[in-house]
Formats: C-alpha cells, sequence, structure tokens
C-alpha cells in the first residue's frame, strides 16, 4: 500500500472516531452527573467508566468496518482519475508488467493530489448534541436536591392514622474515619455499622411526617440530637466506644430492636526481631560489625523513624560505666509494615573485655492525637571477661564457680596426646591400661564437676575418703578436730546449697560439660584415646567458659532493727502502737456492689433500684460483652414483668460480682461499751 492511500484510510478512521465521541461525550456528562446526584461519587465513577467502555468499544467496531474493501470503494467513489484501479494501489502483489506501470501511474497521480475519505463534520447534529447534553447536565446538577434522593431504607409499615406516629422513609451514614488511617469516607445505608475508633459519624434522616424532635438514644445513657436541614434530619457522633443505641422521633422510639455501632480498635504495632537469633550473642574474636534486623507491623501506618537506643556497659562489679545514645531509623516498605536494619560499627566503639552493648528498638504508630509505642526485646552483644586472679578476703561468702582443680581436663588431654605418640613403642596390654587410667582419671573429674550440681556418687565418696584416710596417717589431727563428724564423714557435694550457688546459665554449661567428659571417659576406658579427644577438647571449652563466669558474691548482713526506747519499758502505755495487719491483701474491686441487684432480678415481684441500674449501666464497660449488657438492661428497663429478661441481666451481671472472701472476717475491735458489757458478765459469772 501507497503512503497517500494509508494516511488517506488513517485520517478517515480518526475524523470517524472524532465525531462519536462529539456526539457521545455531552450524553456521558449528563448521565454521569445524574449518577453523582442519586448516589456517590462511586457511583458516578462507574457510570462514566461503562459509558466510555461502550464508546470505545463502538469507535472498534467502526474502525473494523474500514477494512481494505471499503478502502478501495472509497478510493474508486473519490478519485474518477484512478480508473476504477484502487485494487492495485491498495495490493502488495508484483503482478504483471502492465499491472506496474498502470499503478506506476496512479501513484503519481495521488501524489500530485492526495485522495481525502474522511466523512464531512455533522455540525447540525452536533450542536444539537452539545446543545441537549449541557442542558441536561446543568438540570441535573441545579434541580431540587428532593427530587433525586432514593430511599436507601425504608422503615416499617406506616403506623395507623390514629397514631400520627412518623415513619423512617431514608435513612445514611456518613462515616469519616481518623485522619491517621489514610481510609476514604464512605455512606452506609444501613444503620448498624462498624468503624474504626474515633471516626466521625454523620447521620441522614427522613421521615413521613414531619416530627417536633429527633434525637438518638445511646442505651450507655447518651443522648445526640439531631438539627433540621430542610426536609431532612442530621446530627454527629464520634465513635469512641461500641455501643447500642435507638431513633427516637418526639421521644418515641421507632423501632424495638437497637441498633449497634462497632468500634475497631487499633492495636499497638507488632515488633519482631529478624537478627540477631537470640537476645543474648557472644562477640566473636575479630567481629567488627553487629548486624540487626526488625520487622514491623500496623493496623494502619507506622511513622516514618523508629528509635534504637544503644546501650554501653563498661567495667564489671561496682565499678559500671554507663552510655546511652539513639538513632533514627528509616524504614523500608509499604507504610504498614516496614523493615529497619542497621549495622554497628565495632571497631569504632574500641570494646573491651567484659564489655555489654545493649540495643533495643522503639517503633510507634500515626495514631492522634497520642501515636502508640512498641519496644523490642533488648538485645545483648557481650565480649567474655578475662578470667579474675584469685581475689583475697571478702566481707561475706563467695563461692567460686570454678576451683583450681579443675583445670586438671587439661593434664588429662596431654596425657591422651603423649599416650597416642607412644602407641607404637607399647604393647596393647601396656597401652589399654594406660588408657583405662586416663579413663579413671577423667570419671572421677566427671563426679567433682557433678558435686556443684547435686550429684551424689559411692565411688566419688570412696575416693574422697581415701584422700582423707591417706592425708591422716600423713598428719595427726589436733587436738578437738576428731569431733568434727560433719567434716569427717559429709562431703560437699551433700549439701543441696551446692548446685544454687550458680546461676541457671552456667548450670547448663557444666552440664554439657559433664555430658563431653562421659564420652571421653567411654573412649578411653575402650582403648581409644583418638575418639576421646574430641569430647575432652569441648569438655574443656565448656570448663573455660564456667571459669569465666561472674562470682557469686553473698553478703552478711543480719537484721537491722530500729533501736528500742527503754523509757518505754515496762511501763503499760501504749500511745502511738498502731496495728500491724498482713500488707499483702488481694485488690478489691472498685465500684458499685451488685449483690443486691443481683439477687432482686432472682425474685419476679421484687423492685429493682433505679440507682443500682444506672450504676450498672455507667460500669458496662467492665462486662465481657458490653454491648450484649446494655442490651439486656434495656430490655429488663423497658419489660420490668419480664422474666426472661430479669435471667438474661442476672446472668450478664454475675462477671460483674465481686469475689467473695476465703476467710472469716475478723471481729471489730470491741469498743468503750462492749468492754463494760464484757466486765459486767464476768462479775455476774463470778459466785
Amino acid at each position: 500500500m501507497i503512503a497517500p492511500v494509508e494516511r488517506a484510510w488513517r485520517a478517515a478512521c480518526r475524523r470517524d472516531a472524532a465525531i462519536a465521541i462529539g456526539l457521545a461525550l455531552p450524553w456521558i456528562t449528563a448521565a454521569t452527573a445524574l449518577a453523582l446526584r442519586l448516589g456517590e461519587v462511586r457511583d458516578a465513577v462507574l457510570a462514566a467508566g461503562a459509558l466510555g467502555t461502550g464508546l470505545l468499544l463502538w469507535i472498534a467496531r467502526r474502525w473494523r468496518e474500514r477494512d481494505l474493501l471499503w478502502l478501495r470503494r472509497a478510493l474508486d467513489a473519490a478519485r474518477p482519475d484512478l480508473e476504477d484501479s484502487a485494487d492495485l494501489l491498495t495490493s502488495d502483489a508484483a503482478g504483471t508488467t502492465v499491472q506496474r506501470l498502470q499503478r506506476g501511474r496512479l501513484a503519481a497521480r495521488l501524489a500530485a493530489r492526495p485522495p481525502d475519505l474522511r466523512q464531512p463534520w455533522p455540525i447540525g447534529a452536533l450542536t444539537l448534541s452539545v446543545t441537549l447534553g449541557l442542558a441536561a447536565t446543568l438540570a441535573i446538577l441545579f434541580f431540587p436536591q428532593a427530587r433525586f434522593e432514593p430511599a436507601a431504607v425504608e422503615a416499617p409499615p406506616i403506623a395507623p392514622p390514629e397514631t400520627r406516629m412518623p415513619a423512617l422513609l431514608q435513612s445514611r451514614v456518613s462515616v469519616t474515619p481518623p485522619a491517621y488511617t489514610g481510609l476514604p469516607m464512605r455512606t452506609e445505608p444501613t444503620l448498624s455499622l462498624r468503624a474504626p475508633e474515633g471516626s466521625r459519624l454523620r447521620w441522614h434522616l427522613r421521615f413521613s411526617t414531619a416530627p417536633a424532635t429527633v434525637e438518638l438514644a445511646l442505651l450507655d445513657g447518651r443522648r445526640v440530637p439531631l438539627a433540621r436541614e430542610s426536609d431532612a434530619w442530621e446530627g454527629e457522633l464520634v465513635l469512641d466506644r461500641p455501643t447500642l443505641y435507638r431513633i427516637q422521633a418526639d421521644g418515641v422510639p421507632l423501632e424495638e430492636s437497637p441498633e449497634r455501632l462497632d468500634a475497631s480498635t487499633d492495636h499497638p504495632p507488632q515488633l519482631r526481631v529478624l537478627a540477631p537469633g537470640r537476645s543474648l550473642s557472644l562477640a566473636a574474636p575479630g567481629q567488627r560489625r553487629w548486624a540487626l534486623d526488625f520487622e514491623a507491623s500496623d493496623d494502619y501506618a507506622l511513622a516514618d523513624f523508629a528509635t534504637l537506643r544503644i546501650t554501653r556497659t563498661q567495667g564489671t562489679g561496682e565499678n559500671i560505666a554507663v552510655a546511652e545514645r539513639s538513632l533514627r531509623l528509616r524504614g523500608e516498605g509499604a507504610i504498614a509494615a516496614r523493615r529497619y536494619r542497621h549495622l554497628i560499627d565495632l571497631v569504632a566503639l574500641a570494646p573491651a573485655p567484659g564489655d555489654d552493648l545493649i540495643v533495643q528498638l522503639a517503633v510507634r504508630d500515626t495514631r492522634a492525637p497520642q501515636p502508640q509505642e512498641t519496644r523490642s526485646p533488648s538485645l545483648i552483644l557481650r565480649w567474655p571477661p578475662e578470667a579474675a586472679p584469685e581475689g583475697g578476703d571478702l566481707e561475706g561468702a563467695v563461692q567460686r564457680v570454678m576451683p583450681a582443680y579443675f583445670r586438671s581436663q587439661r593434664q588429662i588431654i596431654l596425657d591422651a596426646e603423649a599416650l597416642l605418640r607412644e602407641r607404637s613403642r607399647l604393647d596393647a596390654n601396656a597401652f589399654a591400661q594406660r588408657s583405662d587410667a586416663l579413663g579413671v582419671d577423667q570419671r572421677i573429674l566427671r563426679l567433682r564437676y557433678g558435686q556443684f550440681l547435686g550429684e551424689e556418687a559411692e565411688d566419688a565418696s570412696a575416693a574422697d575418703h581415701a584422700q582423707d584416710d591417706h592425708a591422716a596417717e600423713e598428719e595427726p589431727a589436733a587436738f578437738g578436730q576428731d569431733m568434727d563428724l560433719i567434716a569427717e564423714f559429709g562431703h560437699t557435694h551433700d549439701i543441696p546449697e551446692a548446685a544454687t550457688l550458680l546461676d541457671p546459665r552456667t548450670r547448663d554449661v557444666l552440664r554439657k560439660a559433664l555430658g563431653q567428659m562421659w564420652q571421653s571417659e567411654l573412649g578411653l576406658r575402650q582403648g581409644d584415646p583418638r575418639a576421646a579427644l574430641p569430647h575432652a577438647y569441648r569438655a574443656l571449652d565448656y570448663i573455660k567458659q564456667v571459669q569465666q563466669a561472674d562470682r557469686i558474691y553473698l553478703p552478711r548482713l543480719g537484721s537491722d532493727l530500729p533501736p528500742i526506747d527503754e523509757g518505754r519499758r515496762l511501763g503499760g502505755k501504749r500511745e502511738g502502737i498502731a496495728s500491724r495487719p498482713d500488707p499483702l491483701r488481694r485488690a478489691q474491686r472498685e465500684g458499685a456492689d451488685f449483690s443486691a441487684l443481683w439477687s432482686a432480678l432472682g425474685e419476679p415481684d421484687s423492685p429493682l433500684d433505679a440507682a443500682a441500674l444506672d450504676a450498672l449501666r455507667a460500669a458496662s464497660d467492665d462486662a465481657p460483652d458490653p454491648l450484649a449488657l446494655q442490651e439486656t438492661l434495656d430490655a429488663v428497663l423497658r419489660q420490668p414483668d419480664c422474666g426472661e429478661c430479669r435471667d438474661a441481666l442476672r446472668a450478664r451481671l454475675w462477671p460483674l460480682l465481686g469475689v467473695p472472701a476465703t476467710t472469716v472476717p475478723r471481729r471489730a475491735r470491741v469498743g468503750e461499751t462492749g468492754a463494760r458489757y464484757l466486765d459486767a458478765l464476768r462479775e455476774k459469772a463470778t459466785p
């Protein structure tokens, strides 16, 4: 197809599309205005989208009709000088020599005078369409509002004429969520709804007959009066908690069952630690950075920044210096789910053995006026302290976590390695005997470790007895020492306190060391030191961890009693002496006592105290289901003689009753009158 013909073809298609848009656009605008007037913005958008899609489909169908057959016919009809040979111009085939010559002649004619296949503008139709469409749009937008309001909710059948009660013809509630939620404003056609806490609700009601007053009667005691706007009634309420309500016209409820307003609570942000995997981490040798990774989520949105608190402690014992600083971290991801990453440069901190680095991340949401904050658990990076030197005398009882003779595990490892080196020079029996002897030493060492976990062993006791007897033979006992029966027949591992002087983490490490010693002993007893060495090395590592743990200091503290006033002794004066009851008492529920009301509800003919009912309405928030309690209370107030309603309220009231005392209350003190009465009884009983 030659270029002039293709350009004419495309121009004709564009002219068709422009004419269709010019004719349809005014009516699409009028239909959109009508949908906006009758409904909401959403309805108008849907109407415009549907009509626009239909117009595009019609244009596409029109273009499909402008095919090659139409093009050839249009060219032959518009240009008689083409001599009915338009098919040669629209065909890509080479053809015969005559056809090529004819195509060249026609192409020259079209190049000199390009064809025009566009449809003429329908000026009259376009003018009429624009005029009528614009008039319809203005009429829809500026016509009285009452003619276009639909009946969103049909009220119950109109009451008989003699009652003259207004009937609800139309109702809708506009919900404006708090700005921090980012939720759009919406309109609900029903009177019962659910909205975020803090939303502003606006009612728009229309009645069959104009009442004098209209109000929303909330079952928790509040009243929301509605103001008259033209022929409708409007009012607002901020939804701060779930509640039930009725619409009252001229003081008369329109419906028996109340409507329900549920408030969605904005929960605090959820925070999860991704890295590191544990709360306490030990710094590796040569570690230069510490990677932190957190993940946070919220119901609506998180604040732009989170606060990372970094605390560094230096020193041990009482000489501990603490330095704190805070960093602001920007999260990655959506506004309601973000991830916080940070790398701490450990080289710049220049840590020393015994230092701790403690971090904690705090994230907030965007709730107004008071945002909610969530903090992560504290993450600790610890540089293991160096082995503490042997201390001197302390003012207290000091229990060393690791005595000096526990270091013989290293000697067992050295002896096992030496035995492996001498294996080629020893016969099998000698090698097995020496390996078994090392296994015995490993067993004795394991049993001594077990003493610190509260374990007992007869073999260990026998070994200790043998050592004690050997020492007794070398050095005679001094005068008075033969009466030390506990030292002679008892041992340290028999004392339960020996297993409680270690913290739980140290006990776990010590228990792991015992397990490795057991495996090492097994290999040595079987004559295989090579299999025992890995377990012995791991046991030595656990022992070093226990040796580097902090000491446990038990101060010797006595009772600190006030000095005795010698001037008051034996004087018989009791002024200033106060009663000292047990300070640990059960917390009492604050508020009214509903025991009498609960008993009255169980008797059908018993009247109910109005003050107790008002107090119960005020305390409904403490109930497991506040709305259910309000509904049952309203039913009792409307029908006091309804037995089922009283039973339902009695069941709802049970969780609010105070817990009875578990013991008999103490009798009140005897006053002056009671003392005289008791004295008179004693005198009368005396013969």
